[in-house]
Order: C-alpha cells, then sequence, then structure tokens
C-alpha cells in the first residue's frame, strides 16, 4: 500500500511541476509582490528602493486606510471582540451586523440586506436558492468567475447571451419562455475590460418578458454614478437584486451582500449554504463597514475627484496613442489593451521601475490574444500621480514598440 501512495503521490507531484512550467513558458505565471505596510495611494514593495504609485487597487475612493475607517474597525474591535467563532444563526449575529445590512438597504433603496464573507459566496449561494429545474436563467457569457460557479449549482435550465448583445439576449428570453421564472444575470461592470453592462435596456426586455432581473455591482457600488449607487444611478435601470462586495471601494477590507426584496433575503438567510456554514464577518470589518456607508450618505464629493481622474488618464493615453478598453469613458477601469501575454508582463515590470504599480493580466483571466495591463484610477490620486503614470507608459511604450 505504502509503494503504491508512493507512486502515486510522485506521479502527481511531476504533473503539478508540468502544469506550473508550462504556465510559466506562456508567460501567464503570476508572481505576487509583497507590500510592506498599509494599502493606499503610495505603497513599499518589497524590492523596491522607495514608495510606489498604486494603480492597481480597487481601491477606487481611497478608503481602504482612511482614518476614520481605520479608528472605526478599532473601536468594533475593542466593543465587539475579534470575531464570533460562529455562523449567524447560531450564536454569531451581534448588533452592529444587523446596524450595517440596514444601511446597506437603505444605501441601496431595498428591503433588506443578507452579508457573507465575500461576494464570491454570495454569488455562490444565491441561484440556487432562487430558481430551480422549472426556471431558467440567462446570463451574459463574460460574466465573474463567481457568477458562472454560482449557476453552476442550480438545477435551473442555462443559457448564455453574447457579451452585451441584446438581441441575443431577447432570443434567449424567447427561447426559455416555457419557463416559470426567467432569470437575467449580468454584471453591473466587467472588471476586465471597463465594459459598462446597458442596464436600462436590459431592465426593459426584463419587464416585456416578465423576467427577474439580477446585478453584480461589485465594481461600481460606492463610486459609480452621480452619488454612487451603483450601475442604474448611471445609466438607468431596475434590477430586482443586487449582489455587491464590501472588499473594494467600501473599504477594501472582506465581506459582500445580496441586497433585494425582504422575502428573498429571509430565504437565503434559511438555505444559502455560504450563509449557513460560514463564519460571521469579523466586527472590525462590520465597524469599518458601518463608517464607510456614513461617510457615503452624507459626503459624496469623493465621486466628484475621481471622475477628473479619470478623464485625464484616458484622453492623455488616447493622445500617446494606446488603445484602452471600456465603452463608458467615466467608468475608473482602464485597461491598456497590449495583446501578448509576455509584453504585458514585461510592461508591467518596467513600470514599476519609473515607480508605476501595475499587473499585466493575461490567459485564464482574459481571453488568449487580449492580455492588458488594467489600470484603475482613485478618487485618492492626485493630478500629479496621473501625469507620472501617463508619462511612464509613453516612455516605457516607446521602448518596447507598443506606441
Amino acid at each position: 500500500m505504502r509503494r503504491c501512495f508512493s507512486t502515486a503521490t510522485n506521479y502527481f507531484e511531476i504533473h503539478l511541476k508540468n502544469e506550473l512550467a508550462g504556465i510559466k513558458q506562456a508567460g501567464t505565471f503570476k508572481n505576487e509582490r509583497v507590500i510592506q505596510g498599509k494599502q493606499g495611494v503610495l505603497v513599499k514593495v518589497t524590492g523596491s528602493d522607495k514608495p510606489v504609485i498604486n494603480f492597481c487597487a480597487n481601491n477606487y475612493l481611497g478608503l481602504s486606510s482612511h482614518p476614520e475607517v481605520i479608528a472605526a474597525g478599532q473601536k468594533a474591535l475593542e466593543t465587539h471582540g475579534a470575531g464570533l467563532s460562529s455562523v449567524r444563526f447560531i450564536c454569531g449575529t451581534q448588533d452592529i451586523h444587523k446596524e450595517l445590512e440596514e444601511k446597506i438597504a437603505k444605501f441601496h433603496g431595498t428591503e433588506d440586506t443578507i452579508l457573507y464573507a465575500a461576494c464570491f459566496d454570495a454569488n455562490g449561494g444565491i441561484f440556487e436558492v432562487m430558481t430551480g429545474e422549472q426556471d431558467a436563467i440567462i446570463s451574459d457569457e463574460l460574466n465573474h468567475a463567481s457568477i458562472i460557479d454560482g449557476i453552476r449549482l442550480s438545477k435551473a435550465k442555462r443559457l448564455r447571451y453574447k457579451h452585451l448583445d441584446l438581441d441575443d439576449l431577447e432570443t434567449k428570453l424567447k427561447e426559455a419562455k416555457e419557463s416559470r421564472f426567467r432569470l437575467i444575470v449580468t454584471d453591473g461592470v466587467f472588471s476586465m475590460d471597463g465594459d459598462v453592462a446597458p442596464l436600462a435596456d436590459i431592465s426593459s426586455l426584463a419587464e416585456q418578458y416578465d423576467a427577474l432581473l439580477f446585478i453584480d455591482e461589485c465594481h461600481a457600488t460606492g463610486f459609480f454614478g452621480k452619488t454612487g449607487r451603483g450601475t442604474a444611478e448611471a445609466v438607468g435601470g431596475s434590477p430586482h437584486v443586487i449582489n455587491s462586495t464590501l472588499g473594494k471601494a467600501l473599504g477594501g477590507s472582506m465581506g459582500g451582500y445580496t441586497t433585494g426584496p425582504k422575502p428573498l433575503i429571509d430565504l437565503l438567510r434559511q438555505r444559502s449554504r455560504p450563509y449557513l456554514f460560514s463564519n460571521s464577518l469579523a466586527p472590525s470589518i462590520v465597524g469599518s463597514s458601518i463608517k464607510v456607508f456614513d461617510l457615503l450618505m452624507n459626503d459624496s464629493s469623493f465621486i466628484g475627484s475621481l471622475q477628473t481622474n479619470v478623464s485625464h488618464f484616458r484622453k492623455s493615453m488616447a493622445a500617446n496613442g494606446f488603445t484602452i478598453l471600456g465603452n463608458d469613458p467615466t467608468h475608473p477601469i482602464c485597461p491598456v489593451l497590449l495583446g501578448d501575454a509576455k509584453l504585458a508582463a514585461t510592461m508591467a515590470d518596467e513600470l514599476l521601475k519609473q515607480g508605476i504599480y501595475v499587473i499585466g493580466f493575461s490567459f485564464p483571466v482574459v481571453p488568449k490574444g487580449k492580455a492588458r495591463i488594467r489600470v484603475q484610477i482613485s478618487a485618492a490620486h492626485t493630478k500629479e500621480h496621473i501625469d507620472q503614470l501617463i508619462e511612464a507608459f509613453a516612455k516605457v511604450g516607446k521602448k518596447l514598440n507598443v506606441v
């Protein structure tokens, strides 16, 4: 038995090493840079002599290290402890969990909210509760991996429509006409391309065909739209259910949520497996998140600074000959298309030498032949930061024959 086990273990290890070698040969191996200290606009990266400007965080409003957010987390740590050592329904619900859920619902204008450890969990736990064998889920083909994984857990009929293609969505709605419920599923903003879903038109189709509409707002909540209410505020539309995260613009720690009709939230509390079998969010995270929503609901001026930065970067980069993806020029996800995976990785390394922290994205995160550097602009960046970014891209772009 030992000999057979040893042979299998050795063979498996060889297999793993071959897989890793193939990834490295393709130029898609992802090395993790180590940040020393807090997340912010300026970070110290191991191996760099001086701080670099961070342009690859989801820290769209600069709140990850905001002093009031940190202080609120520290206070909750003192008053409510380090953790609950329990799931919510046993002994893991504190008054601050309910306070945060109420604030989120108020922010979105919905009836109720349920918290998860991450939005990946929220997406993993909603579709099998919302739908069954009699239903159909109609999903954009480029939806986030967590949505795809969540849909796979449902017994509903699954249909995919072409990315942002309203005609194909309507075709799929007609194809699923015999279903009890039809659920349209889309990201509000697609994180790899910066594309914004045509939510108003999708909502019209949902109404026309008596379908439900689910939207993932991870790359919209807090900063997209006039007051940061997300895609519906920015471009119109009326989703029935919203999933989003506390781990990006809203302080950047951990946590996700579903917000929508109270009967749905009540049912998720009874049947959503990631909620039922995961520990409650730590009090420090909850306390920080409450402060973030207080800041946003009292002052949305962060968003004006963000829009100014985005406009300056996009216009200047286009003038320098770069291709910037995304169908909405106001969104802070600004992917610089390069095509080749090794080129994207090399350019990111060269930019780091210029004091710019960005990361190259390649297959399987994005399609083969469409590697890019995803620049993410923050309200906390100054004009000088943006100018340094533009100058570095121009310099490295010429060196590598990109422009």
